[in-house]
């Protein structure tokens, strides 16, 4: 059995090297173990409430630094582009230890966060932002790791559904609490609520969080009863057994792991659609407003925080993963069907959206906890010393499909841009300008013969019948609402086209969403794990069998 080549001084004194040294010589007892992995599993929630917080309120920040859609999307684009490259560098955790990169990173995120509503301009806060992704790409790989040496593979699911609650409870935290305070706040202070809640949840983390000396993590545990063997070849590996961790990366990137990774990645492309687009999508399709839409959202998110719990526990129960991965995968293609058919009928109600969005969370839920259980146990089948270095592959393959995804959303969905930069716009100016515009409709032809003279040059013969056919009071309405009128002229054909071609371009791009759900499918057969729970059972037994002739032998005198 290989070990990570790093061995951190346990026996350091004082309290204050408890801030760095966070490596337990024993497997923690139950009730330390689950105070980790909840620990672990609150920390994850706060990074993605950090991160996805800025969609929410995404057509507030767009106008207020006068971003155009397109370079919006180039936020999410080079976030994920940064958070791909993090994710790499999160595999020498492996090497340096997981506690600190969680820890530390909350802490970076919430100042960061703190900071960003004092973005002096766009390109300060693109650059903020990308930090802030940065450090979400290397908490990406550190936290399931944890989970993972925290979990023996018969909790597994459990434990990672609950870990995988980090970003859809994160998304439930920011959908909650925008739809219940955008009445009386900002989007800076929505920014604030995260970060100061995530300074909390730095402190909690940073008196409490440990994590399993390499000698511990680095081995396979099946279930709780193999702590005494875990521990008993802990004391007996030697230095000179070490392993290079330059070997990982060689071990982790084959198509094995590459593999699934991708295919969970481009599963993934609707409910990283909804983080990023949701609102937008409401906003530019059906006329909703952020909160509306945030509400709507809050279904979807709740729905997968349940099925994510209730499908790891499941898996766990029947100690199969590959079964509830098809069934799951197979009702997200159906719903997914279902959304893109909806898209293009506007008359669809609230609660049409809410019911599917409930059954689009659940089959999400009941798809990604025993993925995850079922991705580290493959990483383990090639070195369970190498599970930062797997988790980092998958974090990397993840964040590149995300910015491709993101890159070609605006190609795909070309009608976004025109509603999202001018459709508010026109929409007040047709407001503002509503009685004019029925004084201009009823005197077609000479407000258009108006129109081929510059203000200022109408002839006074013109300008006499103008005010006869018109009348002095209508003329004067007509003249005041002109900057209105202008928007109108300029942007409300392009505007009134965008919206006609909008629902049929965004039917497509959920159509693309559900095809990734597809490619999904058949890579489930790659994965370790079998497909029979009496195998399954059978396979524990076989282990616990094993475990006790181990034991046996080393309690033998030498």
């Amino acid at each position: 059995m290989s070990a990570s080549p790093l061995v951190v001084d346990e026996t350091s004194p004082g309290a204050l090297s408890r801030l760095w040294n966070r490596d337990l010589s024993a497997y923690p007892r139950p009730t330390a173990r689950y105070a980790n992995l909840a620990i672990v599993v609150v920390t994850t929630v706060v990074l993605y409430y950090l991160l996805y917080v800025q969609y929410a309120v995404a057509t507030s920040i767009m106008a207020h630094y006068g971003m155009t859609f397109g370079y919006f999307i180039m936020l999410s684009v080079a976030g994920n582009a940064v958070g791909a490259v993090a994710s790499l560098v999160a595999g020498l955790a492996d090497r340096w230890g997981r506690a600190n990169m969680v820890v530390y990173g909350v802490l970076l995120a919430a100042v960061l966060v703190l900071l960003l509503p004092s973005a002096p301009g766009r390109t300060t806060y693109l650059l903020m932002l990308c930090a802030l992704y940065f450090i979400e790409g290397i908490v990406l790989v550190a936290t399931p790791a944890l989970i993972r040496d925290f979990s023996p593979q018969l909790g597994r699911a459990t434990a990672m559904g609950s870990w995988t609650m980090g970003p859809v409870v994160g998304s439930l935290v920011v959908t909650t609490v925008t739809s219940a305070t955008l009445d009386t706040s900002s989007w800076q202070d929505e920014l604030r609520y995260a970060g100061l809640t995530a300074l909390v949840v730095f402190l909690v983390a940073l008196a409490g969080l440990r994590e399993l000396s390499p000698r511990l993590r680095d081995q396979v545990m099946v279930s709780l009863r193999d702590r005494a063997l875990v521990e008993a070849r802990a004391r007996g590996i030697a230095a000179e057994e070490q392993e290079p961790t330059a070997r990982h990366w060689r071990q982790m990137v084959r198509p094995a792991v590459l593999g699934p990774a991708f295919a969970i990645s481009v599963y993934l492309l609707f409910y990283y659609a909804a983080v990023g687009n949701l609102v937008i999508y409401y906003s530019a399709v059906y006329g909703y407003t952020e909160q509306r839409a945030n509400a709507l959202g809050n279904w979807y998110w709740a729905a997968s925080a349940v099925a994510l719990i209730a499908g790891g526990v499941l898996s766990d129960r029947l100690r199969v993963r590959k079964p509830l991965m098809i069934v799951g995968g197979v009702g997200s293609v159906a719903c997914t069907a279902a959304f893109a058919a909806l898209t293009t009928r506007q008359d669809t109600g609230y609660y049409t959206f809410a019911w599917l969005f409930v059954a689009m969370g659940l089959f999400s839920g009941l798809t990604y906890g025993p993925w995850m259980a079922a991705f580290t146990e493959t990483v383990e089948r090639h070195n369970p010393a190498a599970t930062a270095t797997g988790l980092a592959v998958w974090g990397w393959t993840l964040r590149v499909v995300v910015a491709v995804s993101a890159a070609f959303l605006p190609v795909a969905v070309t009608s976004v841009t025109t509603v999202v930069e001018h459709g508010h716009e026109v929409q007040a100016a047709q407001k503002q300008a509503g009685p004019a515009l029925a004084v201009v409709a009823a005197h077609q032809a000479l407000f258009a013969e108006l129109a081929t003279h510059p203000p200022g040059q109408v002839p006074a013969d013109l300008q006499a019948r103008a005010v006869k056919e018109v009348g002095p009071a209508d003329l004067a309405l007509v003249q005041k609402a002109q900057p209105q009128l202008k928007v109108l002229q300029q942007y409300g054909t392009k505007v009134q086209n965008a919206a006609d071609e909008g629902p049929e371009q965004w039917r497509n791009w959920w159509l693309v969403c559900m095809g990734g759900q597809i490619v999904f499918l058949p890579f489930a057969f790659a994965m370790k794990g079998r497909w029979s729970p009496r195998r399954a059972r059978e396979d524990a037994e076989a282990h616990q069998r094993a475990v006790d002739r181990e034991m046996d032998r080393l309690a033998q005198p030498a």
